[in-house]
């Protein structure tokens, strides 16, 4: 069931119903802009990851910057996307059994380009036979592990080895690799971050080189995050940069930090929980409407963003602020902005995401893709 908007269009910020979710207008086409501007002009191309905002107005604002579709990392997603009008779509992980991989058949004959990426061979048997049976061709991309130690084949000739083995499928073509190291996502100096994606690009360049020697060409070569995004994007290698976060950031991301040992700021927040001051029962505490039901822990609690105080702990529906400053009048009622841990499970536990500028409401987006965990 879909929950009615916490907006409408026209009202003032402090009207909207809490707990929602809030988006800076200002500083999201902000972060869209400078991420477009930073490959405009080179041969790398932009395929934003959409598992961050799951919004199709999100993805179709992307595209309109330049970028050449989206990735998705459930066949739901892709599907949810797809409907929305989202013509290119790169299911960026591995699909197994065979409804998944029938549905993801189908979806190819819907859309423009339906990619998948495998790093079994009888995984790659399973897409063939129900592309086969869907009578389409599915492009397959051979996922190698450069070091984040999650899915992905070895680099070197087992990838190639996989590749011929997409290749001499009656129904596959062979796309190219995917190359994604997310632990260097959060490692929080640059030097850690340029030695993690070092070793990246040194074992995705021997794979290149491997596949081009074994006679097959690399139509994509996919990897990279927000918080390496420049390091790929230099190297040569990579051509495609599957970014997500960097729409809205998060506090995880804002403890990433630059050469001089400063935050990184290259984005803005831009999204945020809205939540109203419930209860105050003392003076240097109060408790908000927003608990573990509005926001993720798993990158550590929300950060307060309009006042001096600290999300100490949540319960279900709680969320505890201790003030900086004792406050001798009562707070209930007022509202406040929190900066989400991590915003792609954050994002997940919304149905709306309410888009204001100037404080008032410009535009209420659906998040499309709530819930696609099939």
């Amino acid at each position: 069931m879909t929950m009615r908007p916490p907006a409408t269009v026209g009202m003032k910020l402090a009207e909207v119903d809490t707990p929602a979710l809030i988006l800076d207008l200002d500083a999201f086409e902000a972060n869209l802009q400078r991420m477009a501007r930073s490959v405009a002009g080179t041969p790398v191309r932009l395929r934003p990851h959409a598992k961050s905002h799951k919004c199709a107005e999100i993805a179709k604002r992307q595209m309109a910057l330049g970028a050449v579709g989206v990735c998705c990392q459930k066949v739901s997603e892709a599907e949810a996307m797809v409907e929305a009008g989202i013509p290119n779509v790169l299911v960026s992980n591995q699909v197994a059994g065979r409804q998944k991989l029938d549905r993801l058949a189908a979806l190819a004959k819907q859309a423009e380009w339906i990619g998948v990426c495998a790093d079994d061979a009888g995984n790659v048997d399973a897409i063939d036979e129900a592309a086969g049976r869907a009578g389409v061709i599915l492009p397959v991309l051979v996922e190698i592990d450069v070091g984040a130690g999650r899915c992905g084949v070895q680099p070197g000739e087992p990838a190639v080895a996989l590749a011929k083995h997409i290749a001499a499928k009656p129904n596959l073509s062979f796309a190219g690799v995917q190359a994604y190291q997310g632990r260097a996502q959060h490692l929080r100096t640059l030097e850690e971050r340029r030695a993690a994606i070092d070793t990246a690009i040194a074992l995705t360049r021997k794979t290149v080189t491997a596949l081009e020697a074994a006679g097959l060409d690399c139509p994509i070569i996919g990897g990279a995050g927000t918080g390496t995004h420049a390091l790929e994007a230099a190297s040569g290698i990579y051509n495609e940069l599957q970014v997500g976060s960097y729409v809205f950031m998060d506090a995880d991301y804002g403890r990433n930090l630059k050469a001089d040992g400063k935050p990184v700021d290259e984005f803005r927040h831009s999204l945020f929980i809205y939540a109203t001051i419930m209860s105050h029962p003392a003076p240097e505490r109060a408790y908000v409407d927003a608990g573990l039901k509005a926001f993720s822990v798993d990158s550590g609690l929300p950060l307060v963003f309009d006042i001096e105080a600290t999300l100490e702990r949540a319960s279900d529906e709680h969320g505890n602020l201790a003030l900086a400053k004792p406050a001798n009048r009562s707070l209930v009622g007022e509202k406040l902005r929190l900066i989400p841990g991590h915003c792609d499970p954050t994002v997940n536990l919304y149905d709306w995401i309410v888009c204001v500028r100037g404080g008032i409401v410009e535009d209420v987006w659906q998040v499309t893709a709530r819930g696609a965990l099939l």
